[in-house]
């Protein structure tokens, strides 16, 4: 299975030879009934990764009196020596021994994210250590934090529509979500849809991969999607066109809302002066969403993605766009609804992989404190200002590359080249952030290692196997983190579970979810669908019925009623710097994940050092396509060339991630971003971020 951030989980077939033990070939698995014998761009050419030159496969040190910094590719040899993984793990013990005796263990901070979201890699013996440890804990926010907790927060639960239903629908909304370049097992589903007679409207202020093959793209202004969904609430609801009966039985608080989105603010005509969409097109598509499904029509689904919540107050907007099928009752039909995640759909037993109890047992004798890695730069030069507790010391980075995706790079790197931070990095390659490390591990991929997961985009719980062995000398986390739990004289027993005792246990809570599925089953029959609750005809609809809802009120909770605000940094309030600045992922890419691959920098050579502009922005500054520009702001600046195009609106500006050290200037878009957190769920407002052009 492929166990990178991404909501298609494939099933992946890996042909061996068996004279050499390499991976020869990599295929979509065709017995996957949702991703279906194909594989993405970025997976199809794994193995150009797997064997790179480049691959990082023994540990390495810092020479001695080299500082720490950037890299140029290639000329990592001059700042590391090869040592053995005893040396390396006796030095990391020692080390973070020491630190945790002279300033606390909460002086030691773990950063790590989505590099696999498989549930061993992700978080599992990891956890483990460092809660003995008594090590500071990170709240892993950067990614879906906010969007996550919002739609907890009106359903009680992470679920909704499955890619399968999609075909059912006869409007859709790619709604933030970039489909066909990071989705792109739902496209199947969504064209089939199409040739059944489906819309497919994109509401985005990029034009997208998915933007560009839609019906219709509505660009709409960053920032302003909750000011969207209130207003085709207001048209909703002046117009009758809620479905009474289902409220009545499913929604808590709806008198609240129809009070609060029928007032004049909401009104298309005000609406439109925030989003850029104007009032027609927002009556129109109001209409058009809450009459799918009426009288034997098909029904409207909404693909709502992450984009949306990576603003200042994208937690509201997450909030807004959810409570919009409980309007219409549009989880009674099949095809209609929601999916913006599906991971609630697996009940693991997270407690029993990741066992916080060790806390207890760590010199603390309690729960250590947490520290948002959005505010990485913040915990590494200024501790005071906000993450309370012992400054950081040490810093150990695996599944993750924040020296290139964490906001407010200036900072982050800053604290990264202080000489009395100690600092490892578990990684595959030398990437942005190993270039500062005193110590690098070699990690494993997914191919050379086995683990077990879900999906956050279906309902499959899966095995993934080892298909090679570790190249050179890598190793998973697993074994990672068991082996230096030993080394820091740690005797619990928990830290001698290896990959099927862990899978055991992730899998041991008995949920009726979960009803069937087993290592030994999986193991058999590589995936599962997990035993979710059917209707009369044998369809899991998800919230038809106030069963399903896992919130307080047992209904949809639209209370409190969402309320939009303008972003701080957006043109709302724009006056030093005017234009909006929006960071987006390559289609190629997975983050900063294979962005050092030749074969996928290959794909994504178009939009390389590119800094795309509309035309009535570049004309006043003297801008024309192919000019070396800066984009700066109080946190810092980047060199681009301008390309005047109509992929963005007017008053917005957007580049794409890159590896600082693959840069012309060696800084990426992140040094434009701030560590502002979002207004639920601490999470990144990497879209919410203001600047101004001028051409060099």
């Amino acid at each position: 299975m492929c166990s990178h951030d991404c909501p298609d989980s494939c099933g992946v077939l890996v042909t061996v030879d068996d004279l050499t033990g390499r991976a020869i070939k990599m295929q979509g698995d065709p017995s996957h009934p949702v991703t279906r014998g194909f594989l993405c761009g970025k997976v199809a050419k794994y193995l150009d990764r797997v064997y790179s030159p480049d691959r990082l496969l023994y540990p390495m040190r810092r020479k001695a009196g080299v500082p720490k910094g950037a890299l140029a590719k290639g000329h990592e040899a001059e700042a590391f020596e090869r040592i053995t993984w005893d040396e390396a793990l006796d030095e990391i013990a020692a080390r973070l021994q020491q630190i945790a005796a002279e300033h606390g263990p909460e002086s030691i901070l773990p950063y790590s994210y989505a590099g696999t979201i498989g549930q061993l890699g992700y978080g599992s013996m990891d956890r483990r250590f460092f809660y003995r440890l008594g090590a500071s804990q990170l709240d892993r926010t950067i990614c879906s934090s906010a969007g996550g907790v919002a739609l907890s927060s009106v359903y009680g639960i992470r679920l909704g529509t499955v890619p399968e239903d999609f075909i059912h629908a006869g409007l859709i909304f790619a709604w933030g979500a970039n489909i066909h370049g990071n989705n792109i097992h739902l496209w199947p589903f969504i064209e089939e849809a199409r040739r059944r007679g489906a819309r497919l409207v994109v509401i985005d202020p990029y034009k997208t991969r998915t933007a560009a093959l839609a019906d219709e793209h509505l660009v709409i202004n960053p920032g302003t999607d909750a000011a969207l969904a209130l207003g085709m609430m207001h048209v909703i609801l002046r117009d009758g066109l809620e479905d009474r009966e289902y409220i009545a039985r499913c929604v808590h608080g709806f008198d609240e809302l129809r009070a609060h989105a029928l007032d004049s603010r909401h009104a298309p005509e005000a609406v439109a002066k925030a989003t850029g969409i104007d009032a027609a097109t927002i009556e129109r598509l109001a209409r058009a969403y809450a009459t799918a499904g009426r009288n034997g029509s098909r029904p409207a689904a909404i693909r709502l993605n992450y984009g949306t919540q990576r603003s200042e107050y994208g937690g509201t907007s997450v909030r807004a766009i959810a409570m919009l099928p409980l309007l219409t009752g549009a989880w009674q039909y099949k095809g209609g609804g929601l999916q913006l995640s599906t991971s609630g759909a697996f009940p693991w037993a997270e407690n029993k992989l990741r066992m916080p109890e060790l806390m207890q047992a760590s010199p603390l004798g309690r729960a250590a404190r947490m520290v948002n890695m959005n505010r990485l730069g913040e915990a590494l030069t200024a501790p005071d200002a906000g993450v309370g507790g012992p400054p950081v010391k040490a810093l150990f980075v695996y599944n993750s590359n924040p020296a290139a995706v964490a906001p407010n790079q200036n900072d982050v790197l800053r604290g990264m080249r202080r000489d009395d931070l100690f600092m490892v990095v578990h990684e595959q390659f030398f990437t942005d952030t190993a270039d500062y490390a005193d110590i690098v591990l070699p990690a494993t991929t997914f191919l050379e290692t086995k683990d077990v997961q879900g999906a956050y985009g279906h309902q499959y719980a899966q095995l993934s196997q080892q298909a090679i062995a570790p190249l050179g000398e890598a190793r998973n986390n697993v074994r990672l983190f068991g082996e230096l739990g030993r080394r820091m004289g740690f005797t619990e027993s928990c830290f001698d579970d290896r990959e099927d005792e862990l899978i055991d246990q992730t899998l041991g809570e008995g949920s009726p979810w979960f009803k069937g599925i087993t290592r030994e089953t999986l193991e058999r029959e590589g995936r599962i669908r997990v035993a979710m609750p059917v209707d009369a005809n044998g369809d899991t609809l998800p919230f038809s019925t106030a069963d399903w809802f896992r919130t307080p009120s047992g209904r949809g909770e639209v209370v409190p009623v969402p309320v939009f605000r303008a972003p701080t940094e957006s043109r709302a309030h724009a006056t030093e710097y005017p234009l909006e600045f929006l960071g987006r992922k390559a289609d190629n890419y997975m983050n900063s994940t294979f962005a050092n691959i030749p074969t996928h920098q290959r794909m994504e050579a178009k939009t390389a050092g590119i800094l795309e502009m509309h035309a009535s922005d570049a004309a006043p500054r003297g801008i024309a396509s192919g000019d070396e520009v800066e984009i700066f702001n109080a946190r810092g600046s980047i060199r681009l060339h301008a390309q005047v195009n109509g992929q963005v609106g007017q008053g917005v500006v957007s580049a794409r991630l890159e590896w600082n050290k693959l840069t012309a200037g060696g800084a990426n878009i992140n040094t434009l971003t701030s560590e502002r957190l979002t207004d639920i769920g601490g999470g990144a407002t990497f879209y919410s971020a203001l600047v101004e052009v001028r051409r060099i």
